[in-house]
């Protein structure tokens, strides 16, 4: 018995659907309007099948005809697009990725957000074998500057941004680790810049470390910091390549898009 590829994706039952879902692509591949011509010969269908079904699709505002005999995805696209995303809650989309690698490393996995010049844990998966001996409970809050998220967000902020930062908070410190200089904290961000990584080295909380990757919306803008906390002689960067990975599924539910983002 012949076994199925499970790599394909799996087809529509009703072949009007299919095929309607063929042609939508089409249309979403060009940004401008593309003849019934094209659309044919692209979805190797015969021209009057193209034309019924983009011409129901047109009745719903899913396609729309800028002229005669060209097409261009509809306002009702853009629409549902936008009820979509309002309803898409970055805890909600985080919540099993987070458990899934939290059982893969054993270890607190965190979830944090921005609010102001603090960082605001939203979310967070743990157990008691992991050896933390602090543990900050969601809706904690902690300094930008002494967190591995915090610094993410401030390293999307521009240089003048961050000068206005360290002037308003006086970088102050937690730990003898805690960055207090300017300077510092500058040479920091522009690793976080440039690896897509930030740690925290004992800054916050003296025997934690941590390591955070961004979670971003379908504009490309930073929404969260995923992390991993551990004790300080157990944090293992084989873990990094896990937490971006998840960090990115997360992006993909939120509609985030890396490819065209780095167009």
């Amino acid at each position: 018995m012949k076994r199925k590829d499970s790599a394909l994706p799996p087809k529509p039952n009703v072949q009007v659907i299919e095929r309607m879902f063929t042609l939508i692509d089409i249309l979403a591949a060009r940004e401008e309007s593309i003849s019934l011509k094209e659309i044919s010969e692209k979805s190797g269908l015969h021209p009057s099948t193209a034309h019924r079904i983009l011409n129901d699709l047109a009745t719903g505002r899913f396609v729309d005809r800028p002229e005669s005999g060209s097409y261009r995805l509809g306002m009702r696209l853009l629409e549902l697009g936008n009820l979509v995303k309002g309803r898409l809650n970055v805890r909600d989309a985080a919540l099993i990725p987070m458990r899934e690698l939290h059982k893969q490393i054993q270890q607190p996995v965190n979830l944090s957000m921005r609010q102001g010049d603090e960082i605001v844990y939203v979310e967070r998966t743990y157990s008691e074998r992991s050896g933390m001996q602090v543990v900050r409970a969601i809706g904690g809050r902690a300094p930008l500057h002494l967190t591995s998220t915090g610094k993410l967000f401030l390293a999307a902020d521009d240089p003048q941004q961050v000068r206005n930062y360290a002037t308003r908070t006086g970088l102050p410190g937690h730990t003898h680790n805690s960055i207090t200089q300017l300077a510092v904290l500058e040479r920091e961000l522009s690793k976080a810049r440039q690896s897509g990584v930030a740690r925290d080295n004992e800054e916050l909380e003296l025997g934690v470390r941590c390591m955070a990757a961004g979670v971003y919306d379908d504009q490309g803008k930073l929404l969260a910091g995923l992390s991993i906390s551990a004790p300080a002689d157990r944090l293992d960067e084989g873990w990094l390549s896990k937490l971006q990975a998840t960090a990115q599924r997360i992006s993909a539910a939120l509609g985030y898009n890396q490819a065209s983002s780095t167009d």
